[in-house]
């Protein structure tokens, strides 16, 4: 299925306060005061290290918000892998703002790139496996829409974007609660008929208790294999099974070959790191 893209409504917001936040009270002084008003250039966004494509619409779009005179040509989309040295998208138009927008344009596409890299090796480890590749709510303050974007560019699948699409009772909300008993009986109450509610469990003794209400998922939380396995086919299929807490790239496989339906990994969006992308001049 073909990655959509978000709206330029959504992403427009968002490259603007990055490029405010960057033209401080003054512009940019460097660009204005070496680069004739007049020049022009063509530059190529291109791949330093191999990797997945996202975030290419906030680049583009950053540029275009300098200048709109700044043409683009799109040689690989989001989603796309591309390897070292290889061209993302070309640009030509004025150069003073080329020059001035470049890093907020590059501070985008290589975060989200990295996001969506870091993903797709996820996703690729745990290859014949049931389970899907998820991200949480830890991400950046203002970067929700687009961080998760980059997961599902990546090939990943998204879980809540915030605390009001889903009920996710933790172990906070169970003490708070008074037990497992009393915190889903009042979800269960106020819950709307397209809510869905999830549980947090740490043991199995848990789980067993939890299979005796009626719940969409189960959120077994730092589980080992032995333990998720145990757990799957505990739920046999009443609940949809999300393993999470320290998942990485090296044991997401085991934790995949239990059966579970979701790896949720918090660092996919908290702390992947950047994939390296350069805009170099070309003429």
């Amino acid at each position: 299925m073909p990655l959509a893209p978000l709206p330029p409504v959504l992403i427009e917001p968002i490259v603007r306060v990055a490029l405010l936040e960057d033209l401080g009270r003054a512009g940019d002084v460097t660009t204005d005061a070496i680069v004739p008003s007049d020049a022009r250039a063509k530059v190529s966004l291109a791949a330093r290290q191999a990797g997945v494509v996202a975030g290419l619409d906030l680049a583009l779009m950053a540029f275009r918000l300098i200048d709109p005179a700044i043409v683009a040509s799109v040689i690989r989309v989001d989603g796309s892998h591309v390897a070292a040295g290889e061209a993302i998208a070309t640009l030509e138009g004025p150069a003073g703002g080329l020059l001035t927008a470049e890093r907020v344009a590059l501070n985008f596409l290589c975060h989200m790139s990295g996001i969506a890299t870091a993903t797709a090796k996820v996703v690729e480890a745990v290859r014949g496996t049931k389970a899907r590749v998820i991200d949480i709510r830890k991400t950046l303050p203002g970067l929700r829409a687009v961080q998760k974007y980059a997961v599902r560019a990546g090939g990943g699948v998204n879980h809540r974007f915030g605390l009001d699409d889903g009920i996710l009772i933790k172990d906070n909300h169970i003490a708070v609660a008074g037990g497992i008993r009393a915190a889903i009986e009042r979800a269960r109450a106020a819950a709307g008929h397209m809510v869905k509610i999830e549980i947090e469990v740490d043991t199995l003794e848990q789980l067993a208790e939890v299979l005796s209400f009626d719940i969409d998922a189960v959120l077994l939380d730092n589980m080992t294999p032995e333990e998720l396995r145990r757990a799957v086919a505990l739920v046999d299929g009443r609940a949809i099974t999300e393993a999470s807490g320290g998942i990485t790239l090296a044991t997401a496989p085991a934790l995949a070959a239990t059966g579970v339906d979701l790896l949720s990994l918090g660092w996919l969006t908290q702390s992947a790191r950047a994939l390296d992308i350069g805009l170099d001049y070309v003429s």
